[in-house]
């Protein structure tokens, strides 16, 4: 089975060729041009600001069970089309087959979870005199722009798109152009759903262009970025000339603490396949590795162990176990890290090169990383794994900590209150014991420091499309 999409725009209830340029979307496995992507233009881009607008106050007014209703329908249609949505996935971005099936079927639980989370979005009363009333209530906070990254398209495309549409607001969503055809069905799903004309749309076009014609319109009130720190930092100063709010999830660099107490072999077996899961394209994905020196050796031994096991290939492969870097521009990057380190005093235990045809590049394992290296402070997104050892529990707090990001960090231990001590001191949004399971629907996902603000999933996910009005009476 061949790459079969349609790619269009959808705006104001239906699909449309866009009148701006094409783009070539690339199967990162092979490097060969699979498709073309029609671009908005600004007349397209205005089409779009003007349904939302016009939507958007009989949207807000809907009930809440009727729009939970239509969630829950993309829900099901994402499910009954997650193999079929799954392979076009795989084809645009390079992930195997299983981890793109399983991303649809996590984008579904989040537009079955805020479909729910919407009926108990309720505000408060306040105490007050009798004859006189006082209540504080959320309202949708308006139309709202959605920017997402092509690492895990459709699933960070759904974790904004549910929470607004949940919480009443329109959308205008730019999902990365190299992904089209997986972003497209989750709007078809939308679609079939029954969602209304102009309650969302969906454009792509030059990143920049887009953005600053979005955020620069008064018609949008909220905007959702999840990306690179530097580009979030843009789009911040472009929001607060309108005083826009903002949602930032950012990048990381996410520290690994290993304690000599640990289920060694458990340990890593848990650690390899989460560090190359989408060949470490994953803003959580552990990268800065600190054991333990007692165990440090056996670590690193059985990490390179594990690694040269990793089977990399296509991901339409059933044993393809890691595929391509997404974007040909990644592999000079990731060299340059790596030879940056070697340079600096690492030892290369497994990989360090890149792979044959299409743009991959071997599991890599990096022991003995220094400071000083450039891999240990600039997020590699990439399938390479930097270790070192440390004494006590004090330095591995501050190796933790050292660097301005703080999105996502994990600990294994079996002590307790090792565990609680760290869990409070790690500077980090997230913080994963012995697990990795902190990305789900239910729970809040964001950052602190240079990894951004707000979070997505879970009640603060929906109350960000929320503003708060208080309402005295007398």
């Amino acid at each position: 089975m061949g790459y079969e999409a349609e790619l269009k725009l959808f705006i104001d209830g239906a699909w449309r060729q866009g009148e701006g340029d094409h783009a070539p979307v690339i199967n990162p496995a092979t490097g060969d041009t699979i498709a073309e992507l029609p671009l908005a233009s600004t007349g397209d881009l205005d089409a779009a600001l003007d349904a939302a607008n016009r939507a958007w106050p009989a949207w807000r007014a809907t009930d809440v069970e009727k729009r939970a209703a239509i969630l829950h329908k993309t829900a099901d249609l994402l499910r009954e089309r997650s193999e079929q949505i799954g392979r076009l996935l795989t084809q645009e971005q390079g992930k195997p087959l299983v981890e793109a099936i399983g991303e649809v079927q996590g984008s579904a639980s989040m537009f079955d979870y805020f479909a729910e989370e919407a009926k108990r979005a309720g505000g408060r009363v306040l105490v007050r005199p009798t004859g006189q009333r006082s209540i504080v209530i959320p309202q949708p906070v308006g139309p709202t722009a959605t920017f997402t990254p092509w690492n895990f398209p459709i699933y960070l495309l759904a974790k904004k798109v549910a929470a607004a549409l949940a919480a009443g607001c329109t959308v205008i969503s730019k999902p990365p152009e190299e992904t089209p055809g997986c972003t497209g069905a989750l709007a078809r799903a939308l679609d079939d759903a029954g969602i209304p004309k102009g309650v969302f749309q969906l454009v792509h076009g030059v990143p920049d262009t887009v953005s600053r014609h979005l955020i620069g319109s008064s018609v949008i009130r909220k905007i959702s970025f999840t990306g690179s720190t530097g580009v979030g930092k843009h789009l911040m100063k472009l929001a607060a000339d309108g005083m826009k709010r903002i949602t930032m999830e950012l990048g990381g660099h996410a520290p690994v603490l290993v304690f000599d107490d640990c289920d060694l072999d458990r340990t890593l077996d848990m650690l390899v396949p989460q560090k190359f899961r989408n060949a470490g394209q994953v803003c959580v994905s552990p990268t800065r590795f600190f054991v333990q020196e007692g165990i440090y050796d056996a670590f690193a031994r059985g990490f390179a162990e594990r690694t040269a096991g990793v089977k990399m290939g296509n991901g339409l492969d059933a044993a393809t176990r890691m595929g391509p870097l997404a974007n040909e521009r990644r592999l000079p990057a990731i060299q340059g890290l790596v030879d940056d380190a070697r340079a600096k005093g690492a030892r290369v235990l497994a990989g360090g090169e890149p792979g044959q045809g299409g743009y991959f590049f071997q599991p890599t394992v990096l022991a003995d990383v220094p400071d000083e290296a450039q891999a240990m402070n600039v997020e590699p997104f990439g399938p390479v794994a930097l270790m070192r050892s440390f004494r006590d529990e004090e330095e591995a707090l501050h190796n933790a900590n050292r660097l301005p990001y703080g999105l996502a960090a994990f600990v294994f231990t079996e002590n307790g209150r090792r565990a609680n001590r760290l869990g409070d001191a790690i500077e980090s949004g997230m913080v994963g014991i012995n697990s990795f399971a902190i990305s789900v629907a239910d729970a809040p996902f964001g950052g602190i420091k240079e990894s951004g603000f707000g979070s997505e999933g879970g009640v603060e996910g929906l109350a960000s499309y929320q503003v708060t009005k208080a309402i005295h009476q007398a």
